[in-house]
């Protein structure tokens, strides 16, 4: 603790200390590294720091340090691989990459923050705003950077639907002290611009018959419960758990959402991800692949490891 309480002095200090060193002196891997140990510390302070006050005061302070940064030459060749509480996911076809991180405000409210990189010689950064709280239609409404369903995002995918190349974001988002979310985002890019949502993922009503289409797909389910949603590449699917309605462990709960042990997903046919009910014939005692680990109240910091 003693080395990252004297690491965020030096960050409160840095303009002063920037003053004293020429930065063209420096060529551009160093002052990416320098920019990266200062982002380091503020980026440590966001996820742990035990005041509000003091979160809250990091991550004003995080958002134009990562501007500054990322204004560097040759930025998006640099991996930021100290900022460990940032999530950093690049498609395969390395057209972009995603910054996003999550804010503890309190039991009650999280906070999401997130940023586009498009691969090109000089910035194109495109900031996203968590207006989740905004959204009516969760799964079916189409966003953009403005208003964005803010997420922690742990995986990324991309695959070529009927309009064109799509991204899948898998993500975590902490509704407040009963709930949980994780949910699949789609972006695509409209003119160079970030669009978020198409109705990409089919779903047929098994007592009417009827095809439902969503832009995304949004699972709550209870605090207290582990729930899985990602990509199993194995078998080439989206694989999640399957979820049911029970009386909430925590006092004033009531009903909420829990695993039941079998398993949902989605296949990809024709560019279209088609709803499969069951994945798998019985219950499975552990889950079918490894599953990110994202709740902060147990001990574990956003990816699954353990708190300093």
């Amino acid at each position: 603790m003693k080395k990252y309480l004297i690491l965020l002095l030096t960050v409160f200090n840095l303009p002063q200390m920037q003053g004293q060193e020429n930065p063209s002196q420096l060529t551009d891997l160093e002052q990416l590294r320098n920019m990266e140990n200062a982002l380091e510390v503020l980026a440590y302070s966001v996820l742990n720091d035990s005041s509000q006050t003091n979160r809250l005061a990091a991550c004003h302070q995080l958002i134009p340090m990562l501007v500054k940064a990322l204004k560097i030459k040759n930025s998006f060749d640099y991996p930021f691989e100290k900022l460990r509480s940032i999530s950093i996911q690049y498609p395969p076809d390395k057209s972009f990459r995603i910054f996003t991180w999550q804010l503890y405000v309190d039991a009650d409210e999280y906070r999401y923050y997130g940023a586009i990189q498009m691969n090109e010689p000089e910035l194109k950064l495109f900031p996203l705003s968590d207006r989740s709280l905004a959204v009516s239609s969760a799964e079916h409404e189409i966003l953009n950077a403005d208003k964005w369903f803010g997420a922690l995002y742990y995986n990324l995918k991309q695959f070529d639907s009927p309009e064109g190349r799509k991204y899948l974001l898998f993500g975590f988002n902490g509704l407040d002290f009963y709930n949980n979310r994780k949910l699949i985002e789609v972006l695509g890019f409209k003119k160079g611009v970030p669009e978020f949502g198409a109705p990409v993922f089919i779903q047929t009503d098994l007592k009417t018959g009827e095809k439902i289409v969503k832009n995304r797909i949004v699972k709550e389910y209870s605090a207290e419960a582990s729930m899985g949603l990602n990509m199993d590449e194995s078998l080439k699917a989206i694989i999640f758990d399957h979820l049911i309605l029970m009386q909430g462990q925590l006092p004033g709960q009531g009903l909420t959402n829990v695993p039941d042990g079998t398993y949902e997903g989605y296949k990809l046919k024709k560019g279209l991800w088609v709803y499969v009910p069951k994945m798998f014939h019985g219950i499975l005692d552990e889950p079918p692949r490894p599953e990110p680990k994202l709740d902060t109240r147990k001990g574990v910091d956003i990816f699954g490891k353990k708190k300093q």
